[in-house]
């Protein structure tokens, strides 16, 4: 069962990220941190579904992603680049089970840190960021989505690490135990995980040397 909406706006946040914002459909519901498979609604990509995080809150009056492309893989995201407002859109049934449990630090890698927009904007809106905090993993500062965003609604709890350069204000080289620690907080007892596969494997073997035990870990299932 899917729900037919159309494209209202589509442009560029960095140099491979997409700000798509479609039309709600009515009826349509879903949890700050959820995903849903898309499919374009024209001859020959209909059947193509990705999956892609909802970057809007539920009560807004529209549905927003926040999409990065990669145009080698010829695939729904390379046909986004070319999409237009007006193209119509295919929604299928919200799932996932990143949702905020309570007071955390929030790890993402590159396009992974989509769950963590909209449970971060759903917790500013309510006044209850309550000292949450991002690290944000990317290859480079032309990498990072949203940067002034969360650097105005987090300030220094925003931390980015970046592997392939060394900019002063910015942590240099990967996520290990050691950064992880030097950014906790007792207050802190949620560890939110996203991000490409070898980095969710790599922080979920982190957290288990500092001894944080799996019930305080929230990420996708699989």
């Amino acid at each position: 069962m899917s729900l037919l909406t159309t494209i209202k706006s589509i442009e560029h946040l960095t140099h491979d990220v997409l700000h798509v914002v479609l039309e709600k459909p009515e009826g349509l519901t879903y949890i700050p941190g959820q995903a849903v498979d898309i499919s374009l609604n024209k001859p020959g990509w209909s059947e193509k579904k990705n999956c892609f995080t909802f970057t809007s809150l539920p009560e807004d009056n529209q549905i927003e992603f926040t999409i990065k492309t990669y145009p080698e893989r010829k695939g729904v995201t390379n046909e986004l680049l070319s999409a237009k407002p007006g193209d119509e859109v295919l929604i299928y049934k919200p799932f996932g089970d990143i949702y905020y449990k309570g007071p955390g630090i929030f790890i993402a890698g590159g396009a992974g840190v989509t769950p963590f927009i909209a449970i971060l904007k759903n917790l500013e809106r309510q006044n209850e960021l309550n000292g949450n905090k991002l690290i944000f993993a990317n290859k480079q500062k032309a990498d990072i989505i949203l940067e002034d965003h969360f650097n105005a609604v987090l300030g220094k709890n925003f931390i980015n690490v970046l592997s392939n350069e060394t900019i002063e204000g910015y942590e240099h080289g990967y996520i290990s135990p050691e950064l992880i620690k030097k950014y906790s907080d007792e207050n802190l007892k949620y560890y939110y995980l996203c991000g490409p596969p070898p980095m969710m494997t790599a922080v979920e073997g982190h957290l288990k040397t500092l001894g944080i035990s799996g019930e305080f870990i929230v990420k996708e299932g699989f």
